[in-house]
């Protein structure tokens, strides 16, 4: 049973003075996007009764079959606390149903629930996920546009005067806790200006709320501090880029079964099966988890984030690496991942992955212990270490090609993102970028 009921939602709405409700949702490429109503209209919500116009969201469905419904997921409620005392928001979380009462098969909520079905048909309860999502902060200019001027000059873990963000991040934590976050971690990460807050895994449909909402959170107090917060991959040349590594472990009635006491370096044969099938399918999944142009700017070598694939208990090169937690705590560390991806088709893919492995008993290679970036390429072929996707394009070859991947976003999610991300492609390949003039202006 969950934490609210319609008649608790009520009292609460009326006793904490709530005038607005924003009903949340996230279309196919991860943006946030919500209907706003007057708490008046609160009992038409929870009665799964507003309509909405599905045809002017990007991928969902065509004018001549427009017509969408909300339904709120109870246990997403909350009061947004920088709301004015005059009149405070609240928002629900919704799944989108067409008017037949069928769930939208393009919800990206829908379809990660449709993966964690098959989870369970497996025999599977839970799939955990522990997010770690990264961020810049940038200053705004007088007319409040964000530059490229960063808020600090500090490093990894540093602290105040050098890191000027820690009060914004400070901030940044009391309003999520006030929201029912479990902070785990804040802390200054190794760029300039970036900055990485941790939350306690929960399973995986409320982990993905919780990142579109810690989104959401982090923009909108940045702002209040005259700093615009981003989560593009790469905003800087030279400098690490920002990921959002994704903690993965699965549980069946409690019990964590990625750990096994007796087993080398204490993982069950199920851990190693889940770890296989992630790197079989990473290159076709990234697609998904990296799903920018600029994505592919943070996955090269030297800047930490992962551009080969392989797995590791103590090397933070490949795109595996297992946190030496044990017990309940005994999980995969995926970190390829960055926080440009729509979290729910991200954790689709991943999860179809890993149980794909499961289901065809995988071997994972042998670990990788050494520095991949300092190998040379005979190095990794001997290793069988293969390369992610270096650009969008390749990524988008991949993924089509790879039925489990898919499959795990079904036809309608597909066709809308490949037919969204080829356009983002061709636009950046046929534009001429400030580089090439400074490259070749004078040379030719």
């Amino acid at each position: 049973m969950g934490k609210w009921n319609k008649e608790k939602i009520f009292q609460v709405v009326q006793e904490k003075n709530v005038k607005f409700i924003r009903l949340q949702f996230t279309d196919i490429l991860g943006a946030v996007k919500n209907v706003e109503i007057p708490s008046s209209q609160l009992e038409k919500a929870l009665n799964n009764k507003m309509m909405f116009d599905g045809s002017s969201i990007e991928g969902f469905v065509r004018i001549e079959e427009s017509d969408m419904y909300l339904y709120p997921d109870l246990d997403s409620f909350v009061i947004f606390p920088w709301t004015a005392e005059k009149g405070k928001v609240a928002r629900f979380i919704c799944d989108i149903y067409h008017p037949d009462s069928t769930p939208f098969e393009g919800d990206p909520r829908t379809n990660l629930k449709r993966i964690l079905s098959e989870m369970k048909e497996l025999g599977f309860t839970d799939f955990n996920v522990g997010p770690e999502p990264e961020f810049f902060l940038f200053k705004l200019d007088e007319n409040g546009a964000p530059t490229l001027e960063l808020n600090d000059s500090g490093g990894y873990f540093d602290l105040a005067p050098t890191d000027l963000g820690e009060n914004c991040r400070r901030d940044i934590v009391l309003e999520l806790e006030e929201m029912g976050f479990e902070i785990e971690a804040s802390h200054h990460e190794v760029a300039p200006g970036q900055h990485e807050i941790d939350f306690k895994y929960k399973d995986a449909v409320k982990a993905c709320d919780d990142i579109q909402t810690f989104k959401l959170v982090v923009k909108t107090i940045a702002r209040k501090h005259g700093l615009h917060a981003t989560f593009m991959p790469k905003p800087l040349f030279g400098v690490n880029g920002s990921g959002m590594h994704c903690n993965l472990s699965l549980f069946k009635n409690g019990e964590n079964v990625f750990y096994d006491q007796h087993g080398d370096m204490e993982l069950s044969d199920m851990a190693r099966q889940f770890v296989a099938g992630i790197l079989k399918h990473a290159p076709n999944f990234t697609a998904i988890t990296n799903p920018t142009v600029n994505s592919y700017k943070r996955l090269v070598p030297g800047y930490e984030a992962p551009c080969y694939v392989a797995w590791s208990a103590r090397n933070r090169s490949p795109l595996i690496r297992i946190p030496a937690s044990r017990g309940l705590s005994t999980r995969i560390e995926v970190r390829s991942v960055d926080p440009s991806a729509n979290p729910y088709l991200a954790l689709a893919v991943q999860l179809a992955a890993g149980l794909d492995g499961i289901k065809n008993k995988l071997t994972p290679p042998k670990t990788v212990d050494k520095n991949i970036y300092v190998m040379s390429k005979k190095e990794r072929e001997e290793n069988n270490i293969v390369d992610l996707p270096a650009t969008l394009a390749e990524a988008l070859e991949n993924f089509q090609r790879d039925e489990v991947m898919t499959k795990a976003l079904g036809s309608h999610v597909c066709e809308h993102f490949v037919e969204a991300k080829t356009i983002e492609w061709n636009l950046f390949r046929t534009q001429v970028h400030p580089w090439e003039r400074e490259r070749y202006m004078t040379q030719y």
